[in-house]
């Protein structure tokens, strides 16, 4: 299931509205920009050049199939694009087609004015840690720093956190997806598109089979705001790029790029000593405390696989994966950007960005535009990491309308974003080999299920071919071999290997149609894993694809698996909280309390519940059993002030969050402490206004 901004409420945008006005721009317009710059049509004749010039310059919109861009740029940005062969038309008059024509005068809440499909900060962070409680075994939401605001204690600042989905029932050393979004603040689409993968993969892993071995196997960590305070300024209206550091070009547009900020090949060509630039570099390698956190997070994350000499590649075995999501143009980019030259790992990384590229349909190109860029996010998780790292450019324009997002955008993306979560545990190598797809069970298989002893028909295609191939060409290959198994990936090592046939008796194209015959004697009772993959005659082998196998007792009858699940032990008249070890129920399972900590260096957990919690109250540990770090009480206040009451202390200066959900009507309250700082207690006697009526 692919989430959409829930519609909580209408709200009048009286304050946003004083926001634009006091800036001096009003909608439909562009704001005024420190410097002599103009605003122009580019047209061109070959796409190539259009495409390499959104990368480079300051592009507008890239509506490509109009025959020209829209750029604003300075008379050398202007006279580049001319000499690389684009005629250029003045267009003073130009109104962005993204933005509405007259101030929007309601709003969806926790969505930004005027664009209901994308979510604010707040309301980001907020879906996630939703994400969290409704999946605790698969999410985990982690601090992660600070951004510029922050570390100066200023009330608008925010700090940045990672959201982690991976299997924690299965401790395996797994393979790593690293993706950033929103570094750009202006770019409406990509927080959104990032936060929906990942509502995807928590929603879907108990019922796509795919997603179930992602996140049994290889993990993902997705920093969803990469630039907070620059994105708070971008939901005025503004078309704000940097971050909001306001020690450069405080009167105008203040801040740093943070995507010329990366300490690899930083202050080389491609960005800009002018603190008012919108490529500005800032004053050092990694000044600013977002690219510190990223730049942090990503070390920790990924070990360097690679040499320290410009021209050494990594291991064609190693792994792990970064994407920086931007907009826009319509492109995958790969490393490198600071030069013409190739980079060492250059043809596996084409070759994966061709097959990223085949899924959403944009045009796969190395990350150099005109001119060279330097201290990029996609260089330094590959110069200084040596992992495969690509940023994505989505869409036509920065603000892009909803009905674009939601019809294209988000579900061509989704399918190249799963992709590159299957390529994750070896990109150099994966993308090269053959995709299963149309994968099928005979049969009630993979719905009712089959009794334990029947045999099951397996089919798939194998297909060598799915590659974008504008801008080059990649070379395919003849399947030469298929296998499936059952419950342990191939990579298991009490794995094994059955082989699948061609269809048609022999392997001898770049696709072909596969069989084999499952022997579920044995199987037991419930759930089974079919991983397949297929080779070509390189003997590379590409992504896995999954089915899901149900076996049942032949006496049950197809799907009566009665008796299977657990009880509830936790249910009561008034709710519906299930006690486990993390989550306590108190007022007769009406309400559910559960806390999750975090470190200063990005660790987080689901506390423990301690044995002793009572009716009204709840106490949780953290490393010790015997050392209870919080105190949660929820009490009956009805007689007094017509609510429940929530109350709690802790002396510990981790960070927390503590969630307490009324299940009998929906309500939540949370409770958070940053890490760092003592924790202050909690009194809030308003907590639950409606509880004290009948659920």
């Amino acid at each position: 299931m692919i989430r959409k901004p829930e519609v909580l409420a209408r709200a009048g945008v009286a304050l946003l509205s004083t926001a634009l006005l006091a800036t001096g721009w009003a909608w439909g317009q562009d704001p005024a920009r420190r410097g002599d710059t103009r605003i122009v049509r580019a047209y061109f004749d070959d796409p190539l050049v259009a495409a390499r010039a959104v990368m480079s310059l300051d592009a507008l919109e890239s509506e490509y199939e109009k025959g020209y861009i829209v750029l604003r740029g300075t008379e050398e940005d202007i006279e580049t694009a001319r000499q690389a062969g684009m005629r250029i038309v003045e267009d003073a008059d130009h109104v962005s087609a993204t933005l509405p024509s007259e101030t929007p005068t309601e709003a969806v809440q926790g969505t930004i004015a005027g664009f209901p499909c994308y979510r604010t900060v707040e309301e980001t962070y907020a879906s996630a840690r939703a994400i969290v409680r409704e999946h605790p075994r698969l999410a985990s939401w982690r601090w992660a720093g600070r951004s510029w605001k922050k570390t100066q204690r200023r009330p608008d600042g925010h700090p940045l956190y990672v959201l982690r989905l991976t299997n924690s029932e299965t401790p395996e050393p797994k393979p790593a997806l690293f993706i950033t979004a929103a570094l750009h603040a202006r770019e409406y689409t990509t927080a959104e598109l990032a936060l929906r993968f990942a509502e995807h993969l928590a929603d879907s892993h108990e019922t796509d089979a795919d997603v179930r071995w992602l996140l049994d196997h290889q993990e993902v960590h997705i920093m969803l705001q990469a630039n907070p305070d620059g994105r708070k300024r971008a939901e005025e209206g503004l078309l704000w790029r940097k971050n909001h550091n306001t020690r450069h070009c405080p009167h105008s547009w203040a801040g740093v790029d943070l995507n010329r900020n990366f300490d690899f090949k930083w202050g080389q060509t491609g960005s800009s000593t002018e603190e008012c630039s919108f490529v500005y570099r800032g004053l050092s390698a990694a000044s600013e405390p977002e690219t510190q956190a990223i730049q942090t997070y990503m070390a920790r994350l990924f070990p360097d696989a690679r040499g320290p000499g410009d021209g050494q590649a990594a291991s064609s075995g190693t792994s792990g994966l970064v994407l920086d999501v931007h907009s826009h143009g319509r492109l995958i980019l790969w490393p490198w950007g600071h030069t013409h030259d190739p980079a060492p790992n250059g043809k596996a990384l084409q070759t994966l960005g061709r097959k990223l590229a085949y899924f959403n349909g944009y045009t796969p190109l190395q990350a150099i535009g005109l001119y060279p860029v330097s201290g990029a996010t996609e260089d330094y998780g590959y110069g200084v990491l040596g992992r495969a790292s690509f940023t994505y450019e989505l869409g036509t324009t920065f603000f892009q309308d909803c009905s674009r997002f939601e019809d294209s955008i988000l579900d061509d993306n989704l399918d190249s974003l799963l992709y590159a979560f299957k390529a994750a545990r070896t990109p150099y190598r994966t993308p090269s080999g053959p995709d299963v797809r149309d994968l099928s069970l005979s049969g009630d298989a993979s719905t009712f299920g089959v009794a334990a002893g029947t045999a099951v028909a397996l089919s798939a295609t194998f297909d060598d071919t799915r590659y974008e191939n504008r801008n080059g060409f990649e070379p395919t290959q003849n399947i030469a071999a298929g296998e499936y198994y059952v419950d342990a990936p191939p990579w298991a090592r009490r794995s094994t290997a059955n082989a699948m046939h061609a269809s048609d008796g022999t392997f001898d194209r770049p696709t072909e149609t596969a069989t084999a015959t499952i022997d579920t004697t044995g199987l037991s009772d419930g759930e089974h894993t079919v991983f397949v993959r297929a080779s070509d005659a390189d003997g590379n082998w590409g992504a896995v694809s999954a089915v899901f196998l149900f076996v049942h007792n032949p006496d049950d009858g197809p799907g009566d698996h009665t008796g299977d699940d657990d009880d509830d032990p936790g249910s009561g008249e008034n709710g519906s909280c299930a006690v486990d070890e993390n989550t306590v129920c108190l007022h007769d399972a009406r309400y559910e309390v559960r806390v999750t900590w975090l470190d200063g260096d990005g660790r987080t957990e689901a506390a423990r519940a301690a044995s002793s919690s009572t009716e009204d109250s709840a106490l949780f540990w953290f490393f010790d059993p015997d050392n209870w770090e919080v105190l949660v009480k929820v009490l009956d206040g009805c007689a007094l002030n017509d609510h429940v009451w929530v109350y709690g202390a802790s002396t510990t200066d981790l960070g927390y969050s503590i969630r307490v959900t009324d299940t009998a009507t929906g309500v939540e309250r949370e409770y958070l402490n940053e890490p760092g700082v003592p924790a202050s207690a909690i009194s809030d006697a308003a907590a639950f206004p409606d509880a004290c009526r009948p659920p």
